[in-house]
Formats: C-alpha cells, structure tokens, sequence
C-alpha cells in the first residue's frame, strides 16, 4: 500500500488556504490534512518547501503537444502528451479530436479507451471531448468545413457506448444537434455550445434544454452585440453555464477576461488551452488535421488567418488569468482544477485536494512556475534544476 506525505508551507485550495499542514494519501487518494508530521515507515515524504501546493490542473480542451495530437490514434501520441502536459502542472486532461470522417474518430476514440486502460506516464485521461464534427460552418475556424455534418444518432451513439466521452461540442441551433442532447445526457456526456451561430433567444433555449458549458468563449462563435447579444451574450448571461476560456492573450484580449470573470466568477469559468501539436516546440509549420498550420510569434494561424488552437499551457493560462483579472491565487486554482473538474462531473474526487479526492498535486514556486507534479499520489514530473 503506497502511501504518500506532503509537508505545505502553504497549501491553496479553491476556497481557502492553510499553512503548515501535511497531506496524508493512501494508494493515490488524500486520507487527511493535518497539523502534525506523523510520517509512517516506507512513506513518500515530499517537502513542498516555501513552495505553494494546489491541486492538480485540469485540461478538458486539448489537442496535442509536442509534434502529437489526439487524431494521431497512437499510444505514443498520447503517451507524449501526458508527460508534457503533467511538466505545466496538468493531472487529468480530456484529449481532444476535432471535425473528421467517422472513421478517423472512431480510432483516435479507441486508442483513448485503450489509454485510459493502460495509463499513461504523466497526466491521466479522465475520458474524451470530441469537438465536432456537430458544428456550424458559419463559425467553422480552423474545423474543415466539408467535414461539418448534422448529428447523425448511430454514429454518436456507437461514440458514446464506447464509455469515454465526457464533453461533445456542438452547435445546437441546428435541429439535428439540439435532438441529440437527451441521448448525449443519458450517456453522461455533457454538453458544450462552440462553433455556434446561434442567436441569444435559440442559445437560452438550448441551455435549457441540458446544454453546459461553452467551448472557447467568444471563439467560433456569434459575438456580443447590444441590439443582439448572439452565443457569447447568452453564456455571460446565463449562470447555469460554465465558460471555457483560452487565456493566452490572443484568442481572448485581458480586458475581455476580465469581463467573462466579472460575470461568470471563478465557479462558472473553466482555464482551457486548446493546445495544437506545436506547444513545446516554437515557431514553425505544423499540421491540424490534413491543414497545415503555421505557427509565429506563438499564434497559430490557417492559410487564411483563422486561428487554430494555441500553443498555450495551463501554467502559463493560470498567470495570465491572474494578471489580467487581479484574481486570487484560489480563484485561479478554482478555474484551472475545480470548476473543469465538475463541468465534466469528476467534481466528487478530481479538482481539489481534501479527504476522499485523488492525490493530484501541483507543486509552485512564487513565480507560478511548475517545480513537481504528482499524479495519484505518484511523482510524475520534477523540475531539473531545483
């Protein structure tokens, strides 16, 4: 029986932060958070320092890293993918697929399956998000717009009797998609606006109907207007939805931040990267799908301009949330762990770092820069020069 002790100068939680405590966990799970060092025989005992302790961070929205993405249908692609990410502070992540012919999705679905069997050697795969190909070509962004097609219910249902999905993004202003949300809500899928064109009357209506969250605040999607507040209107408006959030100061302005922070709080806005196989590697050409991709000044763009995922990481989305709404350090925990914990219902044990939650650990420096990761109480990634 593996058991693990953390000694936290400082340790910030969603709603509070403790100082000098120790975090017990057995076999991967926090059994107690105390005052005192009683550190059985054969323990992991990891001294956090001066350091701050925070649970783990959560990427529901994420295509790839490191020349791999999540339709690459490899182990390795994935495989890869979790060290890099678990090396920015990310525990759990949903990988991600995007608009392509059925059986490009089927594989990419089945290798995640296989993934989630076997493990993987940073970050766990809590399930699959696929985005599209149930979209709008209207707001199409770097989605292949002949790919684009309505929901079709055999082809979804063969998706979610696999066991894996957790998030379908959708644009549900279309009659084929909006019939799909019963099915999606049967299978415990839940349910993301994104790449939608709907105005704000037909995206209440939807949210009403059992639709979430929103993929990509304000991206892919009908803007706000003041004779017409359109998609982005309708989720700040709406306090029942949970706001993705692309914090890398170009899909998104600070000040707009800001303002999707004022109206959601940090309990309706989920931290996302929507991270390409470029982060981790700079400028250059790169693919999405069958597109090429090029990537400068850390933006990636489509022939034609339209952005194509980030070369973000959470790390970095979580200082850049924090400078750009002057939250705390808790609230920004809360938008990176918590809140994208419980938008795809692993609220119960993912996201925080109390009695009964798995023991999935981010270790920062004052900087907020990763110095050790934990994953299930095991030590996945550990900064070389500290």
């Amino acid at each position: 029986m593996a058991t693990l002790v953390i000694k936290c100068g400082t340790l910030v939680l969603p709603k509070e932060t403790l100082s000098n405590v120790f975090i017990h966990a057995q076999d991967g799970v926090v059994t107690q958070i105390t005052s005192n060092a009683d550190v059985p025989s054969g323990a992991v005992f990891v001294d956090a320092g001066a350091n701050k302790v925070v649970p783990g961070f959560v990427d529901i929205h994420v295509h790839g890293a490191l020349d791999h993405d999540t339709m690459d249908a490899t182990p390795e692609a994935l495989d890869t993918m979790s060290a890099f990410f678990a090396s920015h502070g990310v525990t759990s992540f949903l990988p991600t697929t995007m608009t392509a012919p059925r059986a490009e999705i089927d594989a990419a679905l089945l290798n995640i399956k296989m993934m989630m069997s076997r493990g993987t050697a940073g970050a766990q795969i809590l399930g699959a998000h696929i985005e599209g190909p149930y979209l709008n070509v209207k707001q199409c962004g770097a989605q292949l717009p002949d790919l684009i097609r309505p929901a079709n219910r055999e082809e979804y249902c063969a998706w979610f009797d696999m066991g894996i999905a957790r998030l379908i993004t959708i644009a549900p202003e279309i009659t084929a998609n909006a019939d799909m949300i019963d099915d999606a809500l049967l299978a415990n899928v839940a349910i993301a606006i994104g790449h939608s064109d709907a105005d704000y009357a037909t995206a209440q209506r939807c949210f009403m109907r059992g639709v979430t969250q929103a993929t990509h605040t304000f991206n892919g999607m009908r803007g706000l207007h003041h004779r017409e507040p359109g998609t982005a209107g309708a989720i700040l408006a709406n306090d029942n939805v949970v706001a993705q959030v692309i914090a890398d100061n170009v899909h998104v302005h600070p000040g707009v931040m800001n303002i999707i922070y004022k109206c959601k709080t940090a309990d309706r806005l989920a931290l996302i990267t929507d991270a390409m196989e470029a982060v981790g590697l700079g400028d250059g050409i790169y693919k999405l799908g069958p597109q090429d991709i090029t990537v400068h000044n850390g933006e990636a763009r489509t022939k034609s301009g339209s952005l194509a995922g980030s070369t973000l990481t959470l790390d970095t989305a979580v200082r850049n949330i924090i400078a750009a709404t002057g939250c705390s350090l808790n609230d920004a925990v809360t938008m990176s762990s918590w809140t994208p914990a419980r938008s795809i219902k692993f609220g119960d044990h993912k996201g925080n770092l109390i009695p009964g939650y798995d023991a999935d650990v981010a270790i920062l420096n004052d900087a907020l820069q990763v110095q050790k990761t934990i994953v299930g109480g095991r030590v996945v990634y550990e900064r070389k020069d500290v």
